[in-house]
């Protein structure tokens, strides 16, 4: 007879065999803390313009080498639920603004970790958390005060292009007036006039070879490809854009012809070449002379297009089919048809070029109608030149950013200081036990100085207390020189080092209520996995096979 065993006493006894409960400060809080720390701490020598590179090699064995903490976060797959809620932070932070995760991260972390040593001292985590609100509300007021710059025109290239430098150096730092105005060029040609500017149309074309500074922008589509048939350049182009593959239509249903003779057999061949070169001839007739098909070009179809001059571009992705669209202005024929007026497309010139080795298809609008600009790329690597499409990503983010709000906070650590400063004299006055959390949340704003030191190989704390010193003394917009030697400072607002209010402003708002919410949780219960082992997988199919 088998003796049934019973189940753990408590919450235990309610969930399935191999869940997992956590209860209490010692196994849910300072476990959840600890966890945000590490993780915040594998991320802080990534931040600043001397910023490490991290290697991450993914779930599918990509190697990334990139000190982009959106790209880091991706590709790790974080388990941990408290991290977790951080990471979800981050990812809000990259989709309001697109970019300052790394400090979102970093400010969570430390403010946990200063969390930690007030629930020692014997606070409760409820009066943490409610200290770090009562401070964030005060952060978010004096922010607005702080302005040291405003970009007034976003078309104007100057401005834009100062605006940028400082998000486009903590990722490229050497390359970012470089990069900069690149990117500004590419974004201010395609400002529309009313509707809000589009990410999306700012396309990046990467080619291997040379080097960075023969990147260049070109207004309208690149494409990696070659032109299917012989006709390889056309000038005031008009396309057509089939989503099918322009090639003889097979029957949907499956039927059988009877041939009897070799001249019927010759009748039925002819009839489909009748049949696609009428097709042709009816595009070529409206005045057609590039096609772009999102499937294969048919040989019989390539012969016909080839004799009536016709350019024809092969696109396979249905996403570049839609941006090709948007540039031109066409619309995309489900059906191997001759398209109207309204469904015709115009480009100011359809070519082949070859930049290095690679053969490109480039469909370039002159004129100022242009919906969408290619950064073209050049780089010596694979990986090189993935990181600076990201910080051309973050470039392009804070455009769109400044065309919604064009206010700056200085740069360097100085916006934080500042902030720091202020909080803790307001800590100060407020009576009960909040104003210990008040103190240690403006202690948690000085360690963004401290990191971009260390990171420069500089001494922190002398940083921090030259700063602070010129704080003091009036001067909100002094920041951390990393070019400078030692602990140097300097006015971060002269140097042209600024960053965007809404960045500060967002990562302020989605790094406290993270660590609020993880000071709120005081259980933590896992249900089982779902799903058996995993299968194994395929050993030796032969003894000899080792």
């Amino acid at each position: 007879m088998a003796l049934r065993v019973p189940k753990a006493p408590g919450f235990a006894q309610m969930l399935k065999d191999g869940a997992k409960h956590y209860s209490g400060l010692e196994e849910a809080v300072y476990r959840n803390i600890a966890a945000c720390k590490e993780f915040s701490n594998t991320l802080k020598t990534a931040y600043g313009p001397q910023g490490r590179n991290k290697m991450i090699i993914n779930h599918l064995e990509k190697l990334f080498v990139t000190n982009d903490a959106a790209t880091i976060i991706k590709e790790l797959e974080i388990e941990h639920p408290a991290a977790k809620l951080i990471v979800l932070a981050s990812q809000m932070q990259e989709q309001e603004v697109g970019d300052g995760t790394n400090w979102v991260v970093i400010f969570a972390g430390t403010l946990l970790e200063a969390a930690g040593d007030l629930i020692r001292m014997g606070l409760t985590p409820t009066d943490v958390a409610d200290g770090y609100e009562l401070a964030l509300k005060k952060a978010l007021d004096i922010l607005e005060s702080i302005k040291c710059w405003e970009v007034v025109d976003p078309r104007n290239k100057e401005q834009v292009t100062k605006a940028l430098r400082t998000a486009v150096m903590s990722k490229q730092y050497g390359n970012e007036d470089f990069l900069a105005d690149l990117i500004s060029r590419a974004c201010i040609s395609i400002l529309p006039e009313k509707t809000t500017f589009n990410v999306d149309n700012v396309r990046v074309c990467k080619i291997l070879g040379c080097g960075l500074h023969n990147s260049d922008v070109i207004q309208g589509m690149v494409f990696r490809r070659t032109v299917e048939g012989s006709v390889v350049s056309q000038e005031k182009a008009k396309i057509a854009v089939y989503s099918c593959p322009f090639d003889i239509t097979t029957t949907e249903t499956k039927g059988t012809v009877l041939i009897k003779s070799a001249d019927e057999l010759a009748k039925f061949s002819r009839g489909e070449e009748s049949r696609m070169e009428d097709t042709v001839k009816e595009i070529a007739d409206a005045g057609i002379n590039v096609i772009a098909a999102g499937g294969k070009v048919g040989d019989l179809a390539l012969h016909y297009l080839n004799k009536y001059n016709i350019m024809a571009v092969r696109v396979p992705s249905k996403f570049d089919l839609r941006r090709l669209c948007k540039t031109v202005g066409a619309t995309i024929l489900p059906k191997l048809t001759c398209p109207t007026k309204e469904e015709v497309g115009f480009c100011d010139k359809v070519f082949v070029d070859e930049v290095g080795d690679t053969p490109v298809i480039i469909f370039r609008q002159d004129g100022e109608e242009s919906k969408i600009a290619t950064i073209v790329i050049r780089g010596s690597t694979e990986n090189y030149m993935d990181d600076i499409e990201r910080a051309v990503d973050d470039g392009v983010n804070t455009f769109k950013a400044l065309t919604r709000d064009g206010r700056f906070v200085a740069g360097a650590g100085a916006c934080e200081i500042e902030l720091s400063r202020q909080i803790e004299l307001y800590g100060l006055q407020c009576p009960g036990l909040e104003q210990y959390a008040i103190k240690k949340y403006s202690e948690a704003l000085r360690v963004f100085v401290k990191i971009l030191a260390d990171n420069c190989g500089a001494q922190g704390q002398e940083a921090l207390s030259n700063i602070f010193a010129e704080h003091q003394n009036g001067k909100p917009n002094v920041g951390f020189d990393c070019e400078g030697d030692g602990a140097a400072v300097q006015d971060a607002a002269e140097k042209g080092l600024v960053d965007l209010l809404v960045t500060k402003f967002w990562g302020l708002k989605y790094a406290t209520s993270a660590a609020c919410q993880i000071l709120r949780v005081d259980q933590i219960i896992m249900a089982k996995k779902a799903g058996g082992p995993k299968p194994r997988g395929m050993g030796p199919q032969d003894p000899d096979d080792e």
